[in-house]
């Protein structure tokens, strides 16, 4: 028989932590929240690198493949590290469970296996990433699951989309990549819960710190970790949050099919949590600076960002977030041409598809994240070729100005 340890090592939170993690607020949280410590006494918590774990006995191994007892089998889906995350995440988002993926997209193809089915419809806005369109209408399609897409603020489209007995998800970003559009989550949620309908929210632009859609009604909240609950473009990762029940569904996806996070990155994350609300509020700062900077320039045709007075989404953007996040896009003059000058003359922002990262970021949507769109399709989400969007990072914004303005100045 194995040695019994002075600690349990496939213990879960216990009721004493959980209970004082209700009580505290977002910063305690985010430095807190899941790190149990071990008989090591480690300050920082530890990354568990192990594909499996011991047990006791042939009995006690039984009990846990059995789920007699609740704890650690193998890290494709337990594992001590990725579970601190996903005890953090849900904490910060209100949520009662968290199911830690691969990737964003492995987090929103989790959320579409546990729940949807051959016949099952779909109601997805045509203001999401590109490769959400491209999963929900290519590989749910092949799947015999149908999807209509509809305008992300037009909520007589998401009525008249519904099908009775066969509408189970309505899908969304809000503020959505790249325009920063808003959706009334209380209203979509409503529309959705008189139709016995889940409601998903992609919550990247936001992230907690900013935005709490379980509060606002929504049933599941879907996060690629990859971006700012990062914050500074290290490791893929993605997350899923909502209630017991709910993500029970989504964890039997994960145990079986395998879209897994990895411990390393698990920890990446945790680390990337800690600053999460100080890093939400600088780039929010800076990109309404830049914004309203950008629409005084002569060579900027219009500016899609949610804290300008000029957004149609501004005064619903106040009610339902703390800040207006990140990302500010725009269209220039001169088309594709114009868009690709200002992008080629940029000496230090980093011309990459990425974005939540402590680095200034730019891309082109139209032949890079939205790309593999339809013209149709592109046309439909305001993807135009003038577009242009920006992560605005933690660098001076003077200097974020300059940068771009290196191009700019030349259209104008």
């Amino acid at each position: 028989m194995s040695q019994t340890p002075d600690f349990e090592p496939n213990s879960f939170s216990t009721a004493k932590q959980d209970q004082e993690s209700q009580n505290q607020h977002f910063d305690t949280l985010a430095l807190r929240t899941g790190h149990r410590r071990t008989h090591e006494g480690e300050h920082g918590e530890p990354i568990f690198l192990t594909s499996s774990f011991v047990y006791q006995s042939a009995a006690d191994a039984a009990a846990y493949f059995s789920n007699e007892k609740q704890g650690n089998i193998y890290s494709r889906f337990t594992n001590p590290t990725v579970r601190m995350f996903e005890e953090r995440l849900a904490a910060l988002e209100g949520g009662e469970r968290c199911v830690a993926t691969s990737s964003g997209m492995g987090a929103i193809l989790a959320t579409a296996l546990a729940f949807l089915k051959a016949g099952d419809h779909v109601v997805c806005s045509r203001a999401v990433f590109g490769t959400t369109t491209a999963m929900f209408d290519k590989y749910m399609r092949k799947f015999g699951v149908d999807v209509t897409f509809v305008d992300l603020t037009d909520l007589s489209q998401w009525q008249t989309a519904v099908q009775p007995g066969k509408t189970r998800l309505f899908f969304c970003e809000s503020p959505s990549n790249p325009l920063s559009e808003v959706a009334d989550l209380k209203a979509l949620s409503s529309l959705a819960h008189q139709h016995d309908i889940l409601l998903a929210v992609d919550n990247c632009f936001c992230t907690p710190a900013l935005q709490q859609p379980l509060k606002l009604g929504a049933d599941l909240v879907i996060h690629s970790a990859t971006k700012y609950l990062d914050g500074q473009g290290r490791a893929l990762g993605g997350a899923v949050v909502g209630n017991a029940k709910l993500l029970e569904d989504v964890f039997a996806v994960i145990r079986t099919c395998g879209p897994s996070m990895s411990p390393f990155n698990a920890w990446i994350f945790l680390k990337g949590l800690e600053t999460l609300r100080l890093r939400m509020e600088a780039h929010s700062r800076s990109a309404l600076q830049l914004a309203n900077w950008l629409q005084t320039h002569p060579a900027v045709e219009k500016v899609f960002y949610s804290g300008l007075e000029s957004h149609p989404g501004h005064a619903l953007a106040k009610q339902q977030q703390r800040a207006f996040g990140g990302i500010v896009s725009f269209i220039v003059k001169g088309k594709r041409a114009g868009a690709w000058s200002v992008i080629d003359q940029t000496q230090f922002i980093s011309i990459t598809g990425n974005l939540g990262d402590a680095k200034t970021t730019i891309t082109h949507p139209a032949t890079t994240t939205h790309g593999k769109l339809s013209d149709e399709a592109k046309a439909a989400a305001g993807i135009v070729e003038g577009l242009l969007r920006v992560s605005v990072g933690l660098e001076d914004i003077a200097d974020i100005q300059a940068d771009l303005a290196r191009g700019l100045d030349q259209l104008a």
